[in-house]
């Protein structure tokens, strides 16, 4: 019971310390030129997801003040903030000249490092990192489940940047994640590490729902890895091994097709896709 008190209260600080950081964030990147337009042409800060580390870094602190910080919160502190830094480096420096896994690795063997290219190695040593850093197993952790963690941190990190395309929709992805880990978890899943990003997703989702702010890849590839991790920690080994065949399926068939067709096309995924989100579209297209 105290245990679950204090979960929602690190849940309502999130949620509040995202309204505080995003109201004087969103004012700085406007300030700094940090903008881009969206699929619609409308100019909207960029990268404000990186407020989503920033606030889960102030939540620890509390807990530590309050007796409550656990040594196993540092690596994934450090994974979110590191993947954040780098989708802020892709967001600000990036060029979108080439797409996708093969694109960028391809653009790597002509000896050219791409942005993208930077992230997809960057993410994979971190992703390598909170696999062999994973404090449930260290002790008895083999080199295979290492490499299946690797790429389930990895591939789940990727996996939020692909749906990030429309307002609102990666962080729709996140919850029905979420949901999904904690079923097949059983509910047995660490609360208090969640609970500040989980309360800073909440706050933010509305803003990212009427196209205020894009995430850019600073947030979407913290959600993506905060998934990931969360699998490595809590799920056993045949769950993981089943999700990391999905994910593997995704990505295989958006080397091929578009994601946000693929949406369109299915009725069931449209309605999700543009639920709480209609009446933007139509005032964002009058306005231009």
């Amino acid at each position: 019971m105290i245990y679950m008190f204090l979960t929602i209260l690190a849940l309502l600080a999130g949620f509040v310390l995202e309204a505080v950081v995003l109201y004087f964030l969103l004012n700085m990147l406007k300030d700094a030129g940090a903008v881009r337009q969206n699929y619609l042409g409308k100019e909207i800060p960029v990268s404000a997801g990186i407020s989503f580390p920033l606030v889960t870094l102030t939540a620890y602190l509390i807990y530590g003040l309050c007796g409550q910080y656990e040594l196993g919160f540092h690596v994934f502190l450090v994974g979110i903030m590191a993947i954040s830094f780098l989708g802020f480096i892709d967001d600000m420096l990036g060029k979108r000249d080439i797409m996708g896994f093969k694109g960028h690795f391809k653009a790597l063997f002509k000896g050219r490092l791409t942005t993208g290219g930077l992230k997809a190695l960057g993410g994979g040593v971190i992703a390598f990192y909170l696999a062999l850093t994973n404090p449930t197993v260290i002790s008895s952790i083999s080199a295979g489940e290492i490499i299946l963690d690797t790429l389930l941190i990895a591939l789940f990190t990727n996996m939020l940047n692909l749906l990030d395309l429309r307002p609102g929709r990666a962080v729709k992805g996140f919850f029905l994640f979420w949901v999904m880990i904690v079923i097949i978890g059983m509910g047995k899943i660490d609360w208090m590490l969640m609970a500040p990003l989980t309360g800073a997703v909440l706050y933010y989702f509305w803003i990212d729902l009427k196209a205020g702010a894009m995430m850019g890849d600073a947030g979407s590839n913290v959600l993506g890895l905060s998934l990931g991790y969360l699998c490595v920690i809590n799920l056993g080994l045949i769950p993981r091994v089943l999700i990391l065949v999905g994910l593997l399926a995704v990505h295989i068939y958006t080397e091929k097709y578009s994601l946000s067709q693929t949406i369109e096309r299915v009725r069931l995924l449209r309605i999700l896709d543009e639920l709480g989100r209609g009446q933007v579209y139509d005032k964002s297209a009058e306005d231009n």
